[in-house]
């Protein structure tokens, strides 16, 4: 007779079997999921629900070389403290699941970590006190930041989960995301200020620039050591090819030599045309 599996080791087995099957639930354009996306979402424990959030950050951001170079390494998402329950779920979510050529690992941290070595770090709540201080030992334009506590935008956090009315939702921290080399699509910022819970709301992973022009920094600026980002919103088609460009925030010098840019550069082609965020930072040493 084969001996009988101990309680912990089935709640263990359990707790994969309803991230698999939650997981499993995502569509191939990848939706960011909000409590009530996928059937019967009401049984999916809230760790769950925001261990799909985190691989759909993951998904959606349109990750710089920099950070995600071309190869196999893996994107690592972190997860500061918290209980190993938690990193379990999160680890049968994204199972054998990739950003682009990359596998997904992860690690679970704690104060002594190397923080530095992940691409995404996610702070627990339990972990209030220290996620300031850890915040502010990183050079966070190379990281993207989640939280789970009301002050965590105002430490300097990126993206911050929060329990509205029973459902999991999340808030943007711009200022935090603007300084960052990680750009999302407008859809994904769009849905992030509007958020209201609604099933049918989705965004889109940004699509891949093939081609990048990069913008010439403009002599008149230089004279008047004039810096600073410029945000555009590009129109691409189906083809690929930039149709049109919308000036969302930047001094109009820089940003015209930025849109000429843009306008040269050729995305991934697609099944339909779509509206992509740009970001550009311009400084004296370019």
């Amino acid at each position: 007779m084969l001996p009988q599996k101990s309680g912990k080791a089935r709640q263990r087995r359990a707790r994969f079997a309803r991230a698999w099957l939650l997981r499993a639930a995502l569509t191939v354009s990848l939706p960011i999921l909000i409590l009530g996306t996928c059937a019967r979402a009401e049984e999916a424990s809230e760790n769950q629900v925001k261990a799909a959030y985190l691989f759909n950050f993951a998904k959606s951001a349109q990750w710089p070389s920099a950070l995600l170079a071309e190869g196999t390494a893996p994107l690592i998402i972190g997860v500061f403290g918290g209980d190993d329950e938690f990193v379990d779920i999160l680890k049968g979510m994204v199972a054998e699941k990739n950003i682009g050529s990359h596998p997904i690992a992860v690690k679970h941290l704690n104060a002594g970590g190397d923080l530095k070595r992940c691409q995404m770090i996610f702070f627990r709540a339990s972990e209030r006190r220290a996620t300031r201080a850890a915040i502010a030992s990183l050079n966070s334009g190379n990281l993207l930041l989640v939280g789970e506590d009301p002050a965590f935008l105002r430490d300097g956090g990126m993206i911050n989960l929060i329990l509205n009315n029973g459902k999991i939702q999340f808030e943007i921290g711009h200022d935090a995301l603007d300084r960052s080399a990680i750009q999302f699509s407008s859809k994904f910022l769009s849905l992030a200020k509007a958020n209201n819970g609604s099933s049918n709301q989705q965004i889109d992973t940004p699509r891949q620039v093939r081609i990048r022009i990069p913008p010439e920094y403009p002599s008149i600026a230089k004279q008047m050591n004039l810096e600073g980002s410029v945000q555009l919103e590009a129109t691409v088609g189906r083809d690929g090819s930039v149709k049109g460009v919308r000036v969302l925030g930047g001094h109009p010098l820089l940003a015209e030599a930025l849109t000429r840019a843009v306008m040269r550069w050729k995305f991934e082609p697609a099944a339909r045309d779509s509206t992509e965020l740009v970001k550009y930072s311009f400084g004296p040493e370019q």
